[in-house]
């Protein structure tokens, strides 16, 4: 379950010199809000932000923007920032929801998009929500760079299949698909767990991976 309603957690996130605040204003222009020319990753959904730190720290020729909709989720990935010894200064967030992707990057402005297990919206008439859905497939179409790439994983059968399917009818190219991401070792040598992944892994669950990018 989502956290929501931390007292607070609107007021901290709208004083957060790691936010940015009015993305619109910067769309285009992104490399000027980090200072460097490095490739931009977003990841849609990050939750407490586990992942994203840990690539962002991993990874400091790259820049990184962490996407979240609730305040009190993105009030525990800052808190976590203030609590490491090593700050990313590579990683800033949003408090957007994902459908103002477009009116946040300019088109080719995002290297690569990560979904870490995304809401399954199971049932059928929210299917517009799932965010590997054609519908969001179209979003990131718009702001990736040509041969830039969306990584997807879940443990959630069902929503991968309907990514698989997504994918094929969006026209997009598969480059990588596997059900079991944690017995496979060229695959899971340089995977970073989310902590969704770190939980549902320990219980048994196969974790399901897909890279694919727009076709053309």
């Amino acid at each position: 379950m989502r956290l929501r309603n931390i007292p607070g957690a609107r007021e901290t996130v709208a004083n957060s010199p790691f936010v940015v605040q009015e993305p619109s204003t910067v769309r285009g222009r992104w490399k000027d809000v980090f200072g460097n020319e490095n490739p931009i990753f977003i990841e849609v959904g990050m939750g407490k932000g586990k992942f994203l730190t840990e690539q962002a720290l991993k990874n400091p020729d790259k820049n990184f923007v962490g996407i979240e909709r609730y305040t009190s989720v993105l009030l525990r990935a800052l808190q976590k920032r203030e609590a490491l010894e090593q700050e990313p200064a590579n990683l800033l967030y949003l408090c957007i929801d994902a459908k103002e992707l477009p009116q946040t990057f300019g088109p080719g402005e995002v290297a690569g998009i990560y979904l870490n297990f995304s809401d399954p919206w199971p049932k059928d008439r929210h299917a517009k929500r799932r965010l590997p859905s054609r519908e969001f497939l179209a979003r990131y179409r718009q702001i990736l760079q040509p041969g830039g790439r969306v990584e997807f994983k879940t443990d959630n059968e069902a929503l991968f299949s309907f990514a698989l399917e997504e994918c094929r009818e969006a026209g997009w190219e598969l480059l990588l698909c596997t059900h079991d991401l944690h017995h496979e070792p060229e695959l899971v040598k340089d995977n970073v767990m989310t902590e969704y992944e770190e939980k549902f892994s320990s219980m048994g669950n196969p974790i399901h991976k897909l890279i694919m990018r727009p076709a053309g």
